[in-house]
C-alpha cells in the first residue's frame, strides 16, 4: 500500500514513541494486527465510518478490543485518536508506514515482486540474493501475482522499478518496430 502524508505522519510519531520505549516490534505487530482486522471486517469499518455511531460507542469498542487483546496503551491511544478525528481509514497506511520505518532502522528494505504465475521458492531466494547485492541491504520480498505480465518479473524497491516482464519487453519491441517503420517510410520518400 502506498503510504500517504497522513499515514506517514501518524506512523512517524508512533514509531518515535515506540523507539523511545524500546517497543518497536510489539507496537508494529499490534498495529498490523488491528489494520488487518479492520480491513477484513466490514462491520468494524461501518462503525468507524458511519456518523450514526457516536464517539462514545467507538471509544467503547476500542476499549473492549484493547482489553481483550492486551493491547499496548500506545496502540490504544493511537486508535482512540484516529477514531476521534474520524481517520480510522488511515490505519492500514499507518501500519505500512510503521513497518517501513522499522525495516529501514534495522537495515532492511522491502521489495514488492510481481510475477505472472507461481514460481518456485528457489527463484525468490536467488532474486533476494541479487537484490541484496544491488541494494546493500537485507531484502524482504513481498510476492504478488499479475497474469497480465505474461511472464518475467517486476520488482519495486521504494521508488525504483526493475521491469523484466515479457509485457514490458513486447512493448519495447513494438516501439522499436514502429520507429523503424517510420524511419523506413520517411526514407523512401
Amino acid at each position: 500500500m502506498k503510504v500517504g502524508i497522513v499515514g506517514r505522519r501518524y506512523a512517524t510519531a508512533l514509531f518515535q514513541l515506540a523507539v523511545d520505549g524500546h517497543l518497536v516490534e510489539r507496537i508494529g505487530l499490534e498495529v498490523d494486527d488491528f489494520a488487518e482486522s479492520f480491513k477484513g471486517s466490514p462491520q468494524l469499518q461501518a462503525v468507524f465510518e458511519n456518523p450514526v455511531y457516536g464517539a462514545e460507542t467507538r471509544r467503547r469498542i476500542i476499549g473492549g478490543l484493547a482489553s481483550s487483546s492486551s493491547m499496548h496503551p500506545l496502540v490504544k491511544n493511537l486508535l482512540l485518536l484516529l477514531s476521534d478525528r474520524r481517520r480510522m481509514r488511515f490505519v492500514g497506511e499507518i501500519a505500512d508506514g510503521f513497518r517501513e520505518l522499522s525495516e529501514a532502522r534495522s537495515g532492511k528494505v522491502r521489495a514488492e515482486v510481481t510475477v505472472a504465475t507461481d514460481l518456485p521458492e528457489s527463484y525468490f531466494l536467488e532474486l533476494k540474493k541479487t537484490l541484496e547485492a544491488v541494494t546493500g541491504k537485507q531484502v524482504v520480498i513481498e510476492k504478488k501475482k499479475d497474469p497480465s505480465l505474461i511472464g518475467g518479473v517486476v520488482a519495486r524497491i521504494g521508488d525504483q522499478v526493475i521491469d523484466g516482464s515479457i509485457r514490458n519487453r513486447l512493448s519495447g519491441l513494438k516501439q522499436e518496430l514502429l520507429s523503424n517503420t517510420e524511419t523506413l517510410a520517411s526514407g523512401s520518400q
